[in-house]
């Protein structure tokens, strides 16, 4: 009893500590200015304000960052789960030369460092003339994403017994229609969990977005934020923590509704890959 106590209080003590950022973020970004640097400093606010929301929304460019955030992100994703499980179905149900070597080779390639990737890849989009562009960012994020999607969709697809394919063809399906009508609907876990990850990988990128953008029509939240509001003599902290709790919204609200999903997906995945 003593010992269930003890590690309940430990377990609670590091969700607390993982929290308190989050918690500071949003109590941060409702306190009024003459508050955010008093010492010793106030946990709660004593006067709640969202002035810092309503300056973000009309004086910055915020809502264009956001706009391409998440055209980006949707994007990407598309992209991504696309090609991943075109390709993870490749892997699984063909047998050709070079298979195993083709998936590891693609594995490698999720192991290099982005800043490895980076100047070939800005080289290439600039004599593509596609740089500075959101559809450049697709193409870059696609990148990094895709290897870890294919590996992923792959441990899906191979849960799925080939048996239930082989009985449709045998029905008369084509191996389009029972790529469609059998494997989809079994791999659907799989896919929503493949797609928040790559969602949430998206709008977090950083360093990408840096270095191949430098316009506000395509820039997204990440820098857009940081070069909006963080410079070299000056921090807007309060709009900064108000930047990123808008940010956050909807990363919670896609992780509220595909949770189930989520778990669901990788539970299938663990018992079945």
């Amino acid at each position: 009893m003593t010992r269930r106590i003890l590690f309940n209080l430990f377990a609670w003590s590091i969700v607390l500590a993982v929290a308190f950022p989050l918690f500071w973020m949003v109590v941060t970004s409702i306190k009024p200015q003459i508050e955010l640097f008093r010492r010793p400093p106030t946990i709660l606010p004593e006067t709640v304000t969202f002035d810092h929301y309503l300056r973000l929304l009309r004086e910055t460019n915020f809502l264009i960052y956001f706009r391409n955030s998440v055209v980006l992100s949707v994007a990407t994703t598309v992209t991504v789960v696309s090609i991943a499980t075109l390709g993870a179905y490749s892997l699984v149900r063909f047998r050709y030369r070079g298979r195993e070597s083709l998936a590891f080779l693609v594995l490698f390639t999720y192991l290099l460092p982005s800043v490895v990737l980076i100047i070939p890849l800005y080289l290439m989009l600039v004599n593509m003339g596609l740089s500075n562009s959101i559809f450049s960012l697709v193409i870059a994020y696609t990148t990094f994403a895709l290897p870890y999607a294919l590996w992923l969709l792959r441990s899906f697809m191979a849960g799925i017994p080939e048996d239930l394919e082989s009985a449709a063809l045998v029905d008369g399906a084509s191996r389009m229609e029972a790529f469609r009508d059998i494997i989809l609907p079994q791999l659907l876990p799989g896919i929503i969990s493949t797609a928040l990850f790559t969602f949430i990988l998206s709008w977090n990128e950083y360093l990408f977005a840096l270095v191949l953008i430098n316009s506000d029509n395509a820039r997204p939240l990440t820098t857009g934020v940081m070069n909006m509001l963080v410079s070299s003599f000056n921090i807007e902290w309060s709009l900064l923590m108000a930047a990123s709790v808008m940010m956050s919204v909807p990363l919670i609200i896609v992780f509220a509704f595909l949770q189930s999903y989520l778990t669901r997906g990788f539970g299938a995945g663990g018992v079945k890959g």
